[in-house]
């Protein structure tokens, strides 16, 4: 079987009201998707999602003609268009989404088979005000969701103190709590200054006392001595590396002693082939491997499978905060909507490859390119 084409697709759903995101301070009026299709001449097709594909352009004969199930072989070649252009890491869920209909094996399996399932958190995206916050909580609650992150980013973080203490107050026990703290990196209309050690050790102190599973993106992503200063001094765990972009920076972050949690996103770092190598660092050195999710259902359930096969996560990311970022948002590419059950879990399934199907018609009325 050979690869015959590569078509990249992208798509653009309006958002009426915008969304506005907690780490980005200029509103979102809509929500881009890309998705790619890797086809073959034996006429199955692998689908994956994620960044725009920037700079691979000119590059399909790499992989037009070859052997789809080449992993580590197409892999290599990735990681050089990624270091010399975009990040292209889609391509390589296709490639596995791809695998796994050749094979007629769901891609958890395929990784190792650990479990068909994996517990989630609820990722809020939205600053709301203290009574807000809770209001939320309760609602996460009811929904069956274990476990809720909430986003700093206030301007003050007295102020985003104030909403996790709310939420402390109403909710007890009954959910666990994470924090991002979001001073890991900037999106390029933000140039304010992330925090210094002594504000993060300040804020940590808070979160202790609150009881916080962790404390995620304290500083900047590339200040590895303050964050092992900043573990070193605190007993919560210090979590990190959404956006890092090179699987040897997962290494050094190890070695530094910088992170207690790694969460990397296959959608923005190595894909699933890649991320495998990661999970297993984190394994050997008896650190916590949790990818981050925050994108389009495609890449929930990739991470998903890369999660459940083979890794030990706790709580896998599942980006959720109704009204403002609905399943139905989030997810508007596939034509069933990826879920949890009524405890918080992603249940995968024995079909072939990710199990998910394309909205087809959807995505031909909200195609820009």
């Amino acid at each position: 079987m050979k690869i015959t084409a590569i078509t990249i697709t992208h798509h653009r759903l309006p958002l009426d009201p915008p969304f506005r995101a907690a780490w980005d301070s200029v509103p979102r009026q809509y929500f881009d998707s890309t998705i790619v299709r890797v086809s073959t001449d034996a006429g199955l097709v692998g689908i994956g999602s994620g960044d725009l594909m920037l700079g691979f352009a000119g590059h399909e004969h790499l992989f037009v003609g070859w052997d789809p199930m080449r992993l580590e072989r197409h892999y290599r070649v990735l990681s050089h268009i990624n270091f010399h252009y975009g990040r292209c890491w889609p391509l390589d869920l296709a490639l596995w989404d791809l695998a796994g209909k050749i094979t007629g094996t769901p891609c958890w399996k395929l990784l190792g088979g650990l479990s068909d399932r994996v517990r989630t958190y609820a990722s809020s995206g939205t600053l709301r005000d203290p009574g807000g916050m809770a209001e939320t909580a309760e609602r996460l609650l009811a929904r069956g969701f274990p476990a809720m992150k909430i986003r700093f980013q206030r301007g003050d973080w007295r102020d985003d103190i104030a909403a996790l203490t709310a939420v402390r107050k109403r909710v007890g026990d009954r959910l666990v709590l994470m924090v991002d703290c979001n001073q890991g990196w900037r999106l390029p209309a933000d140039t304010y200054a992330p925090w210094t050690l002594k504000d993060a050790v300040e804020v940590g102190r808070e979160l202790e006392r609150l009881g916080v599973y962790w404390m995620e993106e304290p500083l900047h992503r590339g200040d590895r001595e303050g964050m092992r200063r900043l573990r070193d001094t605190l007993d919560i765990r210090l979590a990190g590396g959404e956006m890092t972009r090179e699987l040897y920076e997962f290494r050094d972050l190890i070695t530094a002693g910088a992170l207690d949690v790694l969460q990397p996103d296959a959608t923005l770092v190595g894909g699933i082939t890649g991320l495998r190598r990661v999970a297993l660092m984190a394994q050997e050195h008896n650190l916590v491997f949790t990818p981050h999710t925050w994108g389009n259902g495609i890449g929930v359930i990739a991470n998903a499978h890369l999660a459940a096969g083979l890794a030990d996560v706790p709580y896998l990311e599942f980006p959720y905060d109704p009204p403002e970022w609905s399943i139905t948002r989030r997810d508007f590419p596939l034509q069933a909507a990826c879920d949890v059950d009524a405890n918080g879990w992603i249940n995968l399934t024995e079909a072939p490859g990710m199990g998910f199907d394309l909205n087809e018609d959807l995505l031909a009325r909200t195609r820009i390119g």
